[in-house]
């Protein structure tokens, strides 16, 4: 046997262990847990109802091989997801390699709600400091992402923030602690921002008296997400995740 003949066969063994490799890493299972809020959240009666949480659709973009558990629950805070026993219940159950998506930041503004509110800067700072080091410590992979905008426009077409520090305090979280981080603050903004002043209704739960039978009377509801809302940011979430976190998208469809 000559000596490219050493080589060609050198080359296909090469070649072998490395599909080898990348199929054993296709087929091994993972359970990407979501926490989070409202926007975040399933909702009931998906077949008729209007209303979406964009972790809802974000699931649908993965294979057999991965398990979404979105455990985001309506009306909570970092603080109350956490007093609720929900994040100790999610805790328990991360194994090597799952990945954890964090959002929170929509309640913990309710001042007027003690069970809920938390100073940006101290306590909403040190839960999400909590979860991403306790999704480290069982060797899980924390994401943490900034809130999406509420459809609040002012009379010159300007969209008005409405979050505060709490988006800043999330960013300033995943720079100290090298986490992957996604602004969905700013990605919602520009989002609705092109959509504009009056077609970016089409997003959220806008509902004339009578034009669904979930909302007979109507909704007017500028926070909360429709599945065209939903799924605009769910898409928005999957491309950041094509490029900051690769070995994540080869669980997608």
């Amino acid at each position: 046997m000559n000596f490219s003949n050493h080589i060609k066969i050198a080359c296909v063994i090469v070649l072998c262990i490395t599909l080898s490799a990348y199929s054993d890493f296709q087929e091994k299972p993972i359970t990407v847990f979501m926490i989070g809020d409202s926007t975040m959240a399933n909702k009931k009666n998906p077949e008729t109802n209007p209303e979406y949480g964009w972790g809802q659709v974000f699931a649908t973009y993965f294979n057999t091989n991965a398990t979404i558990k979105n455990k985001a629950v309506n009306g909570r805070s970092s603080r109350s997801f956490i007093n609720e026993g929900r994040w100790d219940s999610i805790y328990d159950k991360i194994k090597p390699g799952d990945y954890v998506f964090i959002q929170f930041g929509h309640n913990d503004q309710k001042i007027k709600d003690s069970s809920r509110y938390t100073n940006p800067y101290t306590q909403y700072r040190y839960n999400l400091e909590r979860f991403v080091n306790e999704t480290r410590e069982k060797k899980g992979v924390p994401i943490l992402l900034s809130s999406i905008v509420r459809r609040d426009f002012n009379e010159y077409g300007s969209l008005i923030d409405s979050h505060g520090a709490y988006p800043l305090v999330t960013r300033m979280v995943a720079e100290d602690l090298n986490v992957q981080f996604i602004d969905l603050q700013w990605y919602s903004e520009t989002l609705e921002m092109t959509y504009g002043p009056e077609k970016s209704a089409e997003l959220h739960l806008h509902f004339k008296p009578g034009e669904t039978e979930y909302y007979p009377e109507g909704k007017a509801d500028d926070t909360h997400l429709s599945f065209k809302g939903a799924s605009e940011i769910s898409a928005l979430v999957v491309s950041e995740i094509k490029q900051k976190v690769p070995e994540l998208a080869t669980y997608f469809k």
